[in-house]
This record gives C-alpha cells, sequence and structure tokens, in this order.
C-alpha cells in the first residue's frame, strides 16, 4: 500500500505540479485534461464538465524518486485548494476492504466503483473529516 497526497486546485494544477517540478527537481510523468476523458458513461469520475474548465487538469502525477504527489482541478477545491489522501493497493479485495474501513462513521462522496482508470476508485470523508480517495489502479 502506498499514500499518495493528492492536492485539489481550481484552474491552476498545471502551473503548479511544473513548479513543484522545477523547485523539487523532479518530472511531472502524467497529465490529463478533462477534454481528454473518455465520454461520459455514467461511472464515477467521468462527469461531462462545463464548457469553460475542460482545459483544467483532471489528473497529474509527479515523480521525485520513488515519491509521488497527484493533483487535479475540480469540485470542491474551493479558493484555498485541497488536500486529499490517496491510498493505492494492488487489489480489488484490498481496495474495497480499505475502502470500507476508511467510510465506517463517515460520508462516502463516491462509492468505490471501476472506472476507466482504476478496477476500483472511491471517495470518502472519514469521521475525522479528513478526505480519502482508494485506487487499485489499471496498468497503462
Amino acid at each position: 500500500m502506498k499514500l499518495i497526497p493528492f492536492l485539489g486546485f481550481s484552474g491552476q494544477a498545471h502551473e503548479a505540479m511544473a513548479f513543484y517540478a522545477k523547485a523539487l527537481g523532479g518530472q511531472v510523468t502524467s497529465e490529463m485534461k478533462y477534454r481528454d476523458m473518455p465520454p461520459s458513461d455514467g461511472s464515477p469520475g467521468c462527469n461531462e464538465m462545463p464548457a469553460d474548465t475542460l482545459d483544467h487538469v483532471a489528473h497529474s502525477q509527479l515523480e521525485i524518486g520513488s515519491a509521488i504527489l497527484m493533483a487535479a482541478d475540480g469540485p470542491g477545491a474551493g479558493d484555498g485548494g485541497s488536500t486529499t489522501i490517496n491510498v493505492d493497493v494492488d487489489s480489488i479485495e484490498e481496495a474495497e476492504r480499505a475502502f470500507a474501513a476508511l467510510a465506517d462513521g463517515g460520508q462516502v462522496q463516491m462509492p468505490i466503483a471501476e472506472t476507466f482508470w482504476a478496477h476500483r476508485w472511491g471517495m470518502l470523508t472519514d469521521r475525522y473529516g479528513k478526505p480519502w480517495m482508494v485506487n487499485c489502479m489499471k496498468q497503462p
């Protein structure tokens, strides 16, 4: 299991991740804009975006050695942005177990389900008010 910080922005994710890459000596290894996502099929994470946000970042990944930082522009980021803990696991079973455990006493924003990028992905706020994502990624 890996814990990966996930930063939420309101339109500045591309600029911020380039800044972090330069400042920390890393490399942005992945970036997808909302306009490049597959058409919405109703699954979590495939929501239609307003036209003025289609060029915002849906996902960005920065790698610095073995460290990873992820980010996106999206709802809930607010003026100051947000930080979410992303749990990356190797199996569907572990994703479902971790999601259920973290959601106990909390609130689920996106139920855990298959998406175009993950065998399982879901978002929740735990009983202490901390935001989490659980991912079991598909291999590119």
